[in-house]
């Protein structure tokens, strides 16, 4: 009880402190300057200098800022400052002395300036000694939690240490600690040992009995993030991770150890984030009519955040999926409020005439073009819907981007759409056939924006391992030679902003993603970072390429070749000359197909269009 109440007004209890600590130096001063502790005879010159000296404590060390300081986490900074206003105190209080024609003697002045200024760091340090026994104390108190090895010696760490040592029952104990930094080595941080470097972590871990590792470096290269985490893995023990600092200031409404999350796909993929300059490659958007199509989905989700820090005139957002749109709506009316003028349409690209009306009311400049059904495997089973949709959406919006005078029409495409061998890349591919003939007898800039899976969107393989996981397995990989080229959503979005301000009609952008991601090895280290060993405490299973899987894609056809542009992560795909009298023909011809649902037919129709289109007959 006692303890809470000094708690609870502690720095006017330090104020009180200092103030006597003050005092009683000068009467010890004082009195050794006069070789006499009693006040006989002098009682004049030490009311007179202590009437001086209590005015220049109360006039200095406020200035200082010492009462506002949480002495528990105090560092040398703090302790400067200290000696600083204990200094400054003792300066002023010299000069007063002698305005006032006070003369207290050079050993006076040396001998308070000594005590009072070692009694305040004592009391300080006291009790920031307290504080790091309360940590030596938790990390010797090894059953309250699982055995932690913390990577990283840092801000990062210490930030955690502090965190563990305010929260004994948080379920963790710090036992060691590693860092790639050789003079860190041997050391202690809060009271842990620093034992090797981060190449050591295996036999570490073994010797310690670790039973969980926390990746605590908040910014380092990707690379060396992966080549530590691929260690780690090596030790099957379940691996968190600290987020980067400023996420850690973002989330402030969480404690630092609820913000310790699982190891994620993006720290596994080895490369740095591709960043675009959005205010450069963004200018077109501003002040213009933005018309995002499959605005809830999760690449046009993303789209329309990014949009709306680029100032458009409206942002006209349409799906139709109700529950996204709302979604999405609410996000952006919490983050920008009355700032951002955006409706959300619930409408399909199907609808002609619904999207007439809108092009009419709304006098759209810029449109990007995330519509699409894209689930391989059922779009396999249902070609007449991806036709319907993927296809004749585009067709219809692209018909009227050219009829409205729409300046620019971006295209969301896969990589999938390159020598297809399923029903989705081939309407893909069509659709960048219908932009590019119409970026030749169109005023409207047509392009279209094609990169590999994006982490973390609807029906990502990543989601699905980490459910798996959760479960106890199996986790299902299709072939141990599957290979694929990964983003997350901030890069692809980023891409096809950037694109939209590249453009100068008829091209396919292309990203560099670095280097393929073997699914199995993806598998196995999500596997082993969150704690198991594969194959043994989770089983990979293989199932089995399904209807249209390739073993890997490709980004670029043969004919297309590659041609660099101003960005070194972007290329673009010379524009192939597209016979527009065939294309017309075979599209009339596809959508009586489709619209009679006529499966077989539709296949055949789409490999007269798409001549590289690879299909493989099954069983629809």
């Amino acid at each position: 009880m006692l303890y809470d109440y000094l708690k609870k007004f502690r720095k006017y209890f330090l104020f009180i402190c200092d103030f006597m600590i003050w005092n009683v130096s000068f009467y010890f001063s004082f009195a050794v300057n006069h070789n006499c502790f009693s006040l006989i005879d002098h009682e004049v010159d030490f009311l007179k200098g202590l009437a001086i000296l209590n005015l220049c404590f109360a006039l200095i060390f406020p200035l200082f800022h010492l009462y506002d300081k949480l002495w528990r986490y105090a560092d040398i900074e703090d302790f400067f400052y200290v000696g600083l206003a204990s200094l400054a105190s003792n300066f002023l209080f010299c000069i007063g002395s002698l305005i006032f024609d006070l003369h207290f003697g050079v050993r006076t002045f040396l001998l308070l300036c000594f005590l009072s200024t070692f009694a305040m760091f004592l009391i300080r340090f006291i009790y920031r000694i307290e504080r790091m026994l309360d940590k030596q104390s938790l990390i010797l108190n090894e059953n309250q939690g699982k055995r932690m090895l913390i990577v990283g010696a840092g801000d990062a760490a210490i930030l955690m240490l502090n965190e563990f040592s305010k929260s004994p029952n948080s379920g963790y104990i710090p036992i060691c600690m590693v860092d790639d930094d050789r003079e860190k080595i041997g050391r202690r941080v809060c009271g842990v040992k620093i034992l090797g470097s981060t190449y050591e972590i295996p036999e570490i871990c073994e010797k310690n009995n670790i039973e969980v590792i926390l990746f605590a470096i908040a910014t380092i290269p990707l690379r060396d993030k992966k080549r530590i985490l691929d260690v780690c893995a090596r030790t099957n023990l379940e691996v968190k991770i600290v987020p980067n600092i400023y996420k850690l200031i973002e989330n402030s409404e969480l404690s630092i150890k609820d913000q310790i999350r699982q190891v994620e796909v993006e720290d596994l993929l080895g490369r740095e984030p591709i960043i675009f300059d959005s205010e450069k490659h963004g200018k077109y958007i501003k002040g213009q009519n933005i018309l995002v199509t499959g605005g809830g989905g999760s690449i046009g989700a993303e789209l329309c955040r990014q949009i709306a820090t680029l100032r458009p005139k409206n942002l006209i957002i349409l799906d139709i999926y109700e529950n996204n749109a709302y979604d999405i709506q609410q996000e952006l009316k919490r983050s920008h409020g009355g700032d951002l003028n955006f409706e959300v349409q619930i409408a399909s690209v199907r609808d002609c005439a619904k999207l007439e009306r809108l092009f009419e009311e709304k006098s759209i400049d810029v449109i990007f073009h995330a519509a699409a059904h894209k689930h391989v495997p059922l779009m396999e089973t249902n070609p007449e819907e991806a036709v319907k949709n993927n296809v004749f959406g585009t067709l219809n919006l692209v018909t009227l981007a050219d009829k409205y005078k729409v300046k620019k029409f971006v295209q969301i495409s896969t990589d999938k759409a390159v020598n297809p061998t399923n029903v989705m890349g081939a309407t893909k591919r069509i659709c960048e056939m219908i932009i590019q003939d119409m970026d030749q007898k169109s005023d409207t800039r047509f392009v279209a924006v094609r990169f590999g899976n994006v982490l973390g969107s609807n029906g990502s393989v990543v989601p699905l391992f980490k459910e798996q996981i959760k479960n106890g397995g199996p986790v299902t990989v299709t072939h141990p030679d599957v290979i694929r080229y990964f983003m997350t959503i901030q890069e692809a979005v980023s891409l096809v902003i950037t694109a939209g301000s590249m453009a100068n009609g008829g091209e396919i952008f292309v990203l560099d993603m670095g280097d393929p991601v073997k699914i199995k090895d993806l598998a196995e280290n999500l596997i082993r970072l969150s704690g198991f060993v594969p194959h043994k405490d989770i089983e990979i299973k293989y199932t089995g390429l399904r209807p249209g899987e390739k073993l890997f894609e490709e980004l670029l056809m043969s004919e297309e070749g590659i041609k660099k542009t101003s960005n070194k992560k972007i290329y673009i795909g010379h524009p192939i000359k597209i016979d527009a009298e065939n294309l017309d023909k075979s599209l009339k011809k596809l959508y009586n197909y489709s619209s009679s649902n006529n499966k077989y037919n539709i296949q055949r129709a789409l490999m007269e269009i798409v001549p590289t289109f690879q299909y493989t007959p099954h069983e629809i």
